[in-house]
């Protein structure tokens, strides 16, 4: 009966040390999955910074009287829409989905979006700021103001990545290039070694 303490203590020791190592083998697989790369990278950068000024900017609008002018229901819709498709589009990036989904043309796919994007806060702002006279000297006027000018800034921010997704979607597109002429420049040259040595 005397051991029966020491024997707890092993076990209950071995049930730490295992859930521990179960820890640590979960970080590490989430890690591995996650591509580090992308959060540093302009395009990722740009997505991050996408995410914070979008959701500042459809706060704004919210947390007012927006039913006050049928504009901002436009405004709210744009602004809550994007801000949802980017985090999903930055997770399923983050974590390499395109990989595991490779029939799908990630580069054109990104690069429409941010350029859909890009003209659909346009015009967001230019509603946004075509009626914010409507409400000067009234307590929502500071808050349409901002949402407008950070509207723009969604503008600008969506322009920027579509031009950056249309540099990564160009050099895709050459790099699949140069892949299918290495592979057919290849049996062409086979087919030419073959001839040569049965004229000889």
């Amino acid at each position: 009966m005397a051991d029966f303490p020491s024997k707890v203590n092993t076990e209950t020791s071995t049930q730490n040390s295992q859930q521990g190592g179960n820890r640590a083998a979960l970080s590490a697989s989430i890690s591995t999955r996650m591509d580090v790369s992308f959060i540093r990278s302009v395009q990722g950068i740009l997505m991050m910074v996408e995410i914070v000024v979008g959701f500042l900017q459809w706060m704004l609008v919210a947390c007012v009287n927006h039913w006050a002018n049928p504009a901002y229901g436009w405004v709210l819709f744009v602004a809550v829409t994007l801000w949802i498709l980017t985090i999903v589009l930055f997770i399923l990036l983050l974590f390499s989905v395109q990989q595991q989904m490779a029939f799908v043309p990630w580069p054109m796919t990104v690069m429409v979006y941010n350029g859909v994007a890009a003209v659909l806060f346009l015009t967001a702002f230019i509603a946004n700021a075509a009626t914010v006279s409507f409400f000067r000297g009234s307590y929502s006027f500071g808050h349409f103001g901002a949402s407008a000018f950070f509207a723009a800034v969604m503008t600008l921010l969506y322009g920027a990545s579509a031009f950056f997704s249309y540099l990564d979607w160009r050099a895709a597109v050459s790099r699949s290039v140069s892949r299918s002429v290495g592979r057919s420049a290849a049996p062409s040259f086979l087919w030419t070694q073959h001839h040569h040595k049965h004229l000889m």
